[in-house]
């Protein structure tokens, strides 16, 4: 090896490349379920009034092969006041969106996202007043 000639490494694992099932390919179901871009930004867009408020101050976003859950905190440390659930298998029954409370209480279940969040709008009147 001369100085100056670039050192080429080529590293391979060994055995089989692994498979991923990609959502919607014709391996099967999705393997995780997510909110969507119009979803996620409709919720950021009511936490974001929540924080301004001085309601929430943290969130996690949790997603599994049934639900796709972001939970609102009031403090990091504690439990969540509010889950927002996705969760597909119930879309054509119940609707897939729902806004849980820490207690494990349903306030909003429906079909749009919009019309689940605006139980958030009339909590945040009776805040204000």
């Amino acid at each position: 090896m001369a100085d100056g000639e670039p050192i080429q490494l080529h590293l391979r694992r060994p055995g089989p490349a692994p498979s991923v099932a990609k959502s919607g390919s014709a391996q099967g179901a999705p393997q995780t379920v997510a909110f969507n871009r119009q979803e996620l930004s409709a919720i950021l867009n009511v936490y974001g009034r929540m924080v301004a408020a001085g309601e929430w101050r943290d969130y996690a976003m949790d997603f599994d092969r049934e639900t796709a859950t972001f939970s609102v905190y009031r403090r990091a440390s504690e439990v969540p006041l509010y889950r927002i659930e996705k969760t597909p298998k119930l879309a054509r029954k119940q609707g897939a969106y729902a806004v849980i409370t820490a207690a494990g209480l349903i306030l909003k279940r429906g079909h749009e996202l919009t019309r689940v969040l605006a139980i958030f709008d009339k909590r945040s009147m009776d805040v204000v007043r």
